[in-house]
């Protein structure tokens, strides 16, 4: 899926490393599924509507049983480039003509790689973005294995939460972390086998190991106000405003190109260790289902500016649509919402779930017109992700939840 040089935005220097779509299609000799990610900030609607609309007529895959993910990486272009479509479905292709008899196999396991990312400023004392180690963080890694009957792997399906932010300054293509791990995880099982990463309820999750990051913005803030413009609660994007010739912005940006690889390794090892000693017995039949809809929540617009730390003005706009999705592969249940979700309303729909394997992937079929979507005890807080949501408090979490489980119910779940 990486663009060429001439497909780039004015924005982007060039391609740090390749970016992919990967996908997974089973068949239970009734009906078929297809779970797809793509490295991409996030699944245009238009584009979801396209892709499942064409693979249910070209191959046979019912649009409510095909799962788009974007692994949310920050470094690609937001505008699609020629062929994005085409290229999608080629991968659904590929993988429905890779079709043979296998097995299926659930296990969890644990990274530390993610970090809560709202804190207390400790000379502001206002909300502001970086790693609150005692704030709410799931750090599970659900892995679902798919193997021929003698034990060969055909394909991994991984779901975590970690925002793939790493390469944001560089202003290069990258698929960040989940695609660093992906190629990992397909290096080390060999023989074709696809890694395909789903991201979890990530929307206020950010990558651990983030101190590149945190100081290059307080450099651009230092720039931008040796220039007379303060920037410090209102970033710019990318990496506008970095001297690229300081020895430190260099420094720092050249260790970010390696970070992605560490943590990809470090979250592929874990995906690996699953694979091979977490997982449980597998089966060799698993019925197909799958049902989406959508959820309505009161909407805001917001009156004011600033990133964080104070509360924001808002009035009454329009109610915001959120799209819900599932798909139920024997007794393994994945939970799509086509937005940028806590993790405490995944972890509650786990909890809730009358499924033991169980996982919400998020920035899936579509993107709703909310932004983020906080659980409701997160509303009180005044982050960047609460005061910039497009949703009134009080609605979404239970909305989503809810949602999800009657889902459930509508495959044949509980």
């Amino acid at each position: 899926m990486t663009p060429s040089q001439s497909e780039l935005p004015a924005n982007f220097r060039g391609v740090l490393d390749r970016v992919y779509a990967r996908a997974i299609v089973v068949d239970d000799g009734t009906t078929r599924a297809a779970m797809v990610t793509i490295d991409a900030g996030a699944i245009p609607t238009e584009l979801w509507k396209n892709v499942s609309a064409r693979a249910e007529r070209e191959l046979k895959i019912p649009q409510a049983q095909l799962l788009l993910t974007a692994t949310h990486t920050h470094s690609v272009p937001w505008v699609p480039a020629a062929g994005y479509e085409d290229k999608i479905l080629a991968a659904i292709r590929d993988a429905a003509k890779s079709l043979k008899p296998a097995r299926m196999a659930y296990g969890t396991g644990v990274s530390y790689i993610n970090v809560n990312r709202n804190m207390i400023d400790p000379e502001t004392h206002r909300w502001w973005e970086g790693p609150n180690y005692d704030g709410a963080s799931d750090k599970t890694v659900a892995v679902v294995r798919f193997e021929t009957l003698t034990g060969e792997p055909i394909a991994i399906y991984y779901n975590y939460a970690v925002h793939a932010v790493i390469t944001g300054t560089l202003d290069l293509v990258s698929a960040d972390i989940p695609g660093a791990a992906s190629t990992y995880i397909e290096e080390s099982l060999g023989n074709g086998a696809v890694a395909v990463y789903s991201n979890g309820a990530a929307g206020d999750q950010n990558p651990i190991y983030f101190n590149q990051t945190y100081e290059l913005r307080d450099i651009r803030i230092k720039d931008y106000a040796r220039r007379g413009e303060d920037i410090s609660n209102a970033m710019p994007p990318g990496g506008q405003g970095l001297d690229r010739n300081n020895p430190r912005v260099a420094l720092l940006m050249e260790q970010q190109k390696r970070i992605i690889l560490s943590m990809g390794q470090m979250l592929g090892e874990e995906v690996l260790h699953v694979s091979r000693a977490g997982l449980e017995r597998p089966v060799t039949e698993a019925r197909i289902a799958g049902a989406n809809k959508t959820v309505t929540c009161p909407g805001r617009k917001r009156l004011d500016q600033g990133r964080a730390g104070y509360p924001g003005t808002y009035e009454d706009a329009d109610p915001v649509n959120i799209g819900l999705s599932i798909l139920r592969i024997g007794d393994t249940v994945i939970g799509g919402v086509n937005a940028e979700v806590f993790t405490t309303i995944a972890q509650r729909f786990k909890h809730e779930s009358p499924y033991k394997h169980t996982m919400m992937t998020t920035l899936t079929n579509g993107m709703a017109g909310s932004g983020y979507i906080p659980n409701d005890a997160a509303f009180g807080y005044n982050t960047f992700e609460v005061v910039s949501s497009r949703l009134k408090p009080g609605c979404a979490e239970t909305a989503i939840v809810e949602g999800l489980l009657d889902l459930v119910d509508e495959t044949g779940g509980r």
